[in-house]
């Protein structure tokens, strides 16, 4: 009898260590891209601040700026810089205001494809928004919920002679950080926080 409750005993401890294992294994579960943009699906709208540094192939010095980000599905994006000057990126649907001091300029977002390209994987990202996301770019999704990282190639090949790839990481349902890689050298790393 004793062996038999000893196995006993030991097979629901095995399977009590499995079950509260399972959570931790599905939160370390590879996503797909269908997976990553339901998960940021869920967030509405939101708020960050970002600090970024840009390092410009024709200059000896790495760029820094910083500012507020903030969004609100399904298609509204601001980027709002604060230092070093005061700059403001506004987008909503296919109309993007940019303001630089008191003057301001409004344009479609399509007549600008360096930061259309830009816009739409940072924009598409934190909405997930898959559509836009497979409209245009090739998209790679590494990493699990916990930490994961979605690599943006422009479809269109005039646009590849402009960006590269735009790499989004993220926790959960959080960007955290956008790395731009420019055709010309140019490149740019975006670290996201929540505001403090």
């Amino acid at each position: 009898m004793l062996p038999d409750r000893r196995h006993a005993l030991a097979s629901l401890l095995a399977f009590a260590g499995n079950a509260t294992l399972l959570p931790i294994a599905r939160a370390q579960a590879a996503l797909d891209l269908a997976q990553l943009m339901q998960l940021l699906a869920q967030v509405k709208a939101g708020e960050a601040v970002f600090t970024e540094k840009r390092t410009v192939a024709m200059l000896e010095r790495t760029l820094e700026s910083s500012g507020k980000l903030s969004f609100e599905a399904p298609d509204t994006f601001v980027r709002e810089t604060l230092k070093p000057r005061h700059e403001r990126l506004a987008v909503v649907g296919n109309v993007v205001t940019m303001s630089l001091g008191t003057r301001s300029r409004t344009v479609p977002l399509d007549s600008v494809p360096e930061a259309a390209v830009i816009v739409e994987a940072i924009r598409g990202t934190l909405t997930g928004n898959r559509e836009a996301i497979e409209r245009n770019f090739t998209a790679n999704v590494t990493g699990a919920a916990a930490r994961w990282t979605l690599e943006l190639v422009p479809l269109v090949p005039r646009l590849r002679e402009l960006v590269i790839s735009v790499r989004v990481s993220g926790q959960q349902a959080l960007v955290r950080e956008v790395v731009v890689a420019m055709a010309d050298g140019d490149r740019s790393v975006m670290s996201i926080t929540p505001p403090g």
